[in-house]
């Protein structure tokens, strides 16, 4: 027993490792924990083995994870990209699966194994999708959304697939009759899903629940005693278990869960499933692998590579094109596409256990998914740089507006700036900074940023972007926390560097950005009521190195007050907050607010138009 428990530390300790390795270079953390598992497992060191507590711990740990990506999913965000979505994930799902089975049957595999490999190339994992998208500054844009929304269907396509013709007999081949029997059973375990999570669930919670505050905790077990029950009955219909958690966990939306209570309930699902428990899944998955194949079937792994790369790029092309947005965005969007990453392992892990596919061909899929998915920010940004070259990056109309909380003196200058490219309006309870506002012809709102109210009338539902940008720190984190909760895909807070230390984990937690206020807030405040502060352009590249990267603020001296604040990021036209994340690129430059009290060294940098 104790040789079991400290094989479970051992696991996890290197997951933990490979997980955030992996995420310093970009790439989402199961990669690392594959990668763990196959370096320190039997394939190479042999210091990692698994076990029986590995096992159940890991299959618990997926169907959690399975049971959060429904929770965690909003269905009605498909909407903004329902049709282009639809197309790229048809093109994307069918072509690279195609291809796939015609590879492996041309080179004398089974059936089952070209079927498994072709569900494999065809999943589309946007792991990576935060990050990227945050990083190249296109999560207003429409290719952010159809990736999205592309991603999701081609995943739900194949584990509806998947979960279709994994049964107890197909190991034995597939006829009429077991294929009826098959269908008969799927069928009735979507009307029993329906019945449970479409009419009886919001029956419990209207009838017996009500309006109560429940205890959170309570609530979290009765989500998880919901997914483990649908994953029971998905079991009992011949389906895979996994498919089951999804689909109750799709169910676990805004009538079953106010919003507060369903983010915290997925934060603790996220920690217990991806954070604990699933990477006994994917540790032990790297444990499978076989270098050997590199020496007895590298053709066949290349070949699986690269018909992964080119099918689902050229067939996401080729499927967007009746989209009438481009067959260029369709190529950018395959590049955005091409990565695979959890449902794949898992998909193939299942398939290996099942005896469906040989080890060979598992640790074929599984160098396919490292392979495909390192591809995804390198194609990416060639393609959105490309795209923007071309004056052919679409800006989607569903969120296309900045909410700042606060209308200070900071706030105001901020929104002059940002109304330039994007429609700004303020949020505040004091008077005259409203009064303020309006005379400087901003758009201005009476309320305050923790009134949920109030966040809904200034439009907080339809904003791209909010930014907590009051003198309170505590304020600014509570403000951005209830703004993740109402779905805002960027959320940044204005704070300083002492407040930003203070509040450092929860900023994590909540994917909050920072914008990095002067420690002499009080001053420049002053500065800029008197006019002995203003905001200037640097567009020299000179000029810009020192503020290159963001979370390295070498323009603040510590020896004497801070005489530059840089607020916000121009790229071709488009305005966005210069957060602690931003890495300035060549061709973009910056707008600064500069104290002339105390910075008067350094040449002068052209006025902003506001």
């Amino acid at each position: 027993m104790h040789e079991e428990i400290l094989m479970l530390a051992l696991v996890l300790a290197a997951a933990l490792m490979g997980g955030r390795f992996a995420v310093r270079f970009g790439y989402p953390a199961i990669l690392g924990e594959i990668t763990a598992g196959i370096v320190f497992g039997p394939p190479l060191i042999g210091i990692l083995s698994r076990n029986q507590a590995i096992d159940i711990l890991g299959e618990f740990g997926i169907l959690l994870m399975m049971l959060y990506i429904g929770v965690h999913l909003d269905l009605s965000d498909l909407r903004r990209a329902s049709m282009p979505g639809l197309l790229a994930a048809a093109g994307g799902f069918l072509v690279p699966t195609a291809a796939g089975m015609v590879l492996m049957l041309a080179v004398g595999r089974s059936f089952l194994e070209a079927l498994f490999v072709g569900l494999a190339m065809g999943v589309t994992s946007l792991a990576t999708k935060s990050r990227i998208l945050v990083d190249l500054k296109i999560l207003d844009t429409r290719i952010a959304h159809v990736l999205v929304a592309g991603a999701l269907l081609s995943d739900v396509t194949v584990l509806v697939v998947f979960a279709a013709v994994v049964g107890p007999d197909v190991s034995e081949g597939v006829s009429i009759g077991t294929a009826l029997f098959a269908g008969g059973k799927a069928l009735a375990f979507g009307l029993g899903v329906w019945l449970v999570g479409g009419w009886l669930l919001p029956w419990v919670k209207d009838r017996v629940v009500g309006d109560r505050d429940l205890d959170r905790s309570a609530v979290l077990l009765a989500v998880v005693v919901f997914g483990l029950s649908f994953a029971y009955a998905a079991e009992m219909a011949g389906i895979h278990a996994i498919l089951g958690a999804f689909v109750a966990g799709l169910f676990i939306d805004k009538r079953i869960m106010e919003p507060k209570v369903s983010k915290d309930v997925q934060q603790k699902l996220a920690v217990m499933s991806v954070g604990v428990l699933a990477p006994f899944f994917f540790v032990s998955a790297g444990f499978e692998v076989s270098l050997s194949v590199f020496r007895t079937d590298l053709p066949l792994l290349l070949g699986v590579i690269a018909l992964a790369t080119v099918g689902k790029i050229l067939g996401t092309a080729l499927f967007y094109i009746p989209s009438g947005n481009g067959w260029r965005e369709g190529v950018v969007v395959g590049a955005g596409m091409n990565g695979r990453g959890a449902v794949e392992i898992i998909v193939a892990e299942i398939a290996l256990a099942s005896g469906l596919i040989g080890r060979n061909v598992f640790s074929i899929l599984v160098f396919m998914a490292l392979f495909t998915t390192a591809t995804v920010p390198v194609l990416l940004t060639l393609g959105v740089r490309w795209l923007r070259r071309r004056g052919e990056l679409v800006r989607a109309g569903d969120r296309d507006q900045v909410l700042i909380i606060g209308a200070g003196v900071m706030a105001r200058r901020l929104a002059a700036v940002l109304k330039q490219s994007t429609p700004v309006t303020l949020l505040d309870t004091n008077r005259a900074n409203l009064r303020a506002g309006e005379r400087e012809g901003l758009e201005v709102k009476a309320g305050s940023g923790l009134d949920e109210l109030a966040l809904e009338s200034a439009g907080v539902e339809n904003a791209l972007r909010v930014i907590a940008a009051t003198p309170n720190a505590e304020v600014n984190v509570l403000t951005a926390q209830l703004a993740i909760d109402f779905g805002v895909p960027e959320v940044s807070v204005l704070l300083r560097e002492s407040d930003t230390k203070t509040f450092e984990s929860r900023l994590a937690d909540a994917d909050i950005k920072v914008i990095r206020a002067p420690e002499d807030f009080a001053a420049w405040e002053h500065a800029l009521n008197s006019g002995r502060a203003v905001a200037e352009t640097i567009e020299a590249t000179d000029d810009l190195e020192r503020f290159r990267d963001a979370s390295n603020p070498v323009w603040v001296e510590s020896d004497e007050p801070t005489g530059e604040f840089p607020i916000t990021v121009v790229s071709n036209g488009e305005r966005t907050p210069y957060t602690t994340e931003v890495r300035l690129t060549d061709g973009e430059h910056l707008i600064v607010l500069r104290r002339l009290d105390v910075d008067r060294k350094r040449p002068q940098p052209a006025a902003v138009d506001f």
